[in-house]
């Protein structure tokens, strides 16, 4: 069974684990003499050094806990400087420098940093003092670097690489929480435009099937009732199309469905005759040339927004007179809708008919406004061609 990896196991696992090792290393250094490698004479009783590396190594389950761990081995490290230094006791503090580096707070790294330097600078100052020579000075300058600068050092540099880390880390989470929010806001988007598509549908095809077939039921002439029910079966069809082009879309992956092209203005005709035989009287006063070429969601845009006027005139201004006119001039596509009698939309349903009429034109960069024009009701939309979104 394979050992588990020092990271994976919890912290108090890891500083245990380290303390018994460091224990142990120490010990065979004891037991091999090699503690006096620093100074020739050493006369402290083994079983003091013994005591000695047991607390430092006690203190190691504590190593974490800056900067209290540190200041007690550096009380330990000045007992065993005061017998004569050891060579175990030396390298076990250099833990402490390394966890206190790593582990404290930046403060604490910056100053661990600085206290490391003075303590070279502080030993060459010493020693020149002492000997008053230079040579000797620097080569225990030198010896010191290993024991303070080193540890330090690395403590510093891995921290500044989990720092690293850790901010690309934060960036990685922010950059998947705006690239949620882009989607839900997508999604709601999508929504929306659904929304708008199924109620141009709904409102205007089916409100005008109701109306027509109304109308003809109430028609003793049969010819003109035939020609109502023309109209509402071509109401019915286009409905149908409509809705399984939707649907159509809704199901497919990756946008391989066939649908149905979407309605444009070159269909206007279709919308005037059916509002025609819903009893309304319909003038156009003039349409966009053939030639000129729109955009397709400014050619969906204006379609949708001339159906739902329509489908509005024939609710709120039956048998009225109802004017339609279609411009292109200097970049701008108009579409005004007129009717003579002024009725404001009462139901919920038809002022979410104007906000959709709105919200279509915001889409492509346009405006749209409704209202009370003389004694009847006015839209118009005006609608960018050259700058549609």
């Amino acid at each position: 069974m394979p050992l588990p990896r020092l990271r994976s196991l919890p912290v108090w696992q890891q500083d245990a684990l380290i303390a018994l090792t460091t224990w142990l290393i120490g010990f065979l250094g004891y037991a091999a003499g090699i503690h006096r490698l620093l100074t020739a004479y050493d006369h402290a009783p083994l079983w003091v050094r013994l005591l000695e590396l047991t607390a430092l190594c006690g203190l190691e389950l504590f190593r974490r806990w800056v900067p209290g761990a540190l200041l007690l081995a550096t009380a330990v490290l000045a007992v065993d400087i005061l017998l004569s230094p050891s060579l175990p006791v030396v390298i076990i503090y250099t833990d402490f420098l390394y966890a206190a580096t790593l582990y404290g707070s930046r403060r604490t790294s910056r100053v661990m940093i600085g206290v490391a330097a003075l303590s070279v600078a502080a030993v060459f100052a010493a020693v020149l003092l002492l000997a008053q020579q230079w040579r000797t000075a620097v080569l225990a300058a030198v010896s010191v670097l290993p024991f303070v600068l080193t540890p330090v050092w690395w403590a510093a540099n891995l921290r500044q690489q989990r720092d690293i880390a850790e901010t690309e880390r934060a960036n990685a989470e922010q950059l998947a929480k705006i690239a949620q929010l882009d989607r839900r806001a997508a999604v709601a988007a999508e929504r929306g435009r659904m929304a708008r598509d199924l109620h141009d549908v709904i409102a205007g095809h089916l409100s005008a099937i109701a109306i027509q077939s109304e109308a003809a039921l109430s028609m003793p002439d049969p010819k003109l009732a035939k020609t109502v029910l023309e109209s509402v079966r071509e109401n019915s069809v286009s409905a149908l199309e409509e809705m399984r082009a939707m649907i159509g879309l809704l199901k497919a992956e990756g946008g391989e469905a066939e649908t149905t092209a979407p309605a444009r203005l070159a269909e206007l005709a279709k919308l005037v005759d059916s509002a025609r035989a819903s009893g309304l009287e319909v003038h156009v006063g003039s349409t966009v040339d053939a030639g000129v070429a729109l955009p397709a969601a400014v050619d969906l845009t204006a379609y949708r927004i001339a159906q739902e006027a329509l489908t509005n005139a024939v609710k709120h201004a039956p048998g009225g007179q109802v004017d339609v006119d279609v411009r292109y001039l200097d970049g701008v596509l108009a579409v005004e809708v007129r009717n003579d009698v002024h009725h404001p939309p009462r139901d919920p349903a038809d002022g979410a008919g104007l906000l959709n009429m709105r919200e279509r034109a915001d889409a492509v960069g346009g405006r749209l406004t409704a209202g009370p024009a003389g004694d009847g009701w006015l839209v118009r939309a005006e609608l960018p061609v050259g700058g549609s979104r």
